[in-house]
């Protein structure tokens, strides 16, 4: 009974420690919208009010997470985003890491009166996580681009 007990423990503590997302409030959150609306920029809008820093992540088995670990990191950040009321979110970091190992291994003897032979072999498999890290921002309607790039200076013409 105690070792049911232990385990429903453990579980959950290893359930609560792995959120998958979190966020920092630091400003003033609205009511929330259907994450479908919510707009990622990899620059700043040229105006804009922050809402929150968010943070996301999603784990994959054997490899770094590809494509479809990057989508669940954008996919989250949008949800908590819409949650807060946000219509965009500024993605500032996305990063691959291990996070753990699962391994095991097998191994067998044999000897007689002159001779021994041992023989083992194990392996492991890495957990990574791809995480992202972003700002919940309201951008107010018609000023959804971001600042222009300088335009390049003109080439001077050439003298005869």
């Amino acid at each position: 009974m105690k070792i049911h007990f232990l385990i429903g423990i453990m579980l959950a503590l290893v359930t609560v420690s792995c959120a998958p997302s979190s966020h920092i409030l630091t400003g003033v959150a609205r009511a929330p919208i259907s994450p479908s609306v919510v707009k990622i920029y990899s620059t700043p809008p040229v105006r804009f009010e922050e809402i929150a820093l968010l943070d996301a992540s999603s784990k994959s088995v054997f490899l770094p997470g590809g494509q479809r670990s990057m989508d669940k990191v954008i996919e989250r950040l949008k949800i908590q985003a819409a949650q807060l009321g946000a219509n965009g979110v500024i993605l500032e970091d996305v990063q691959d890491h291990q996070t753990g190992a699962i391994g095991t291994g097998v191994g067998s003897d044999s000897y007689s009166r002159h001779s021994s032979v041992g023989l083992g072999i194990g392996g492991s498999l890495g957990i990574y996580s791809k995480s992202g890290k972003g700002r919940a921002i309201y951008v107010p309607e018609g000023t959804a681009a971001p600042a222009p790039a300088p335009a390049p200076a003109p080439a001077p013409a050439p003298s005869p």
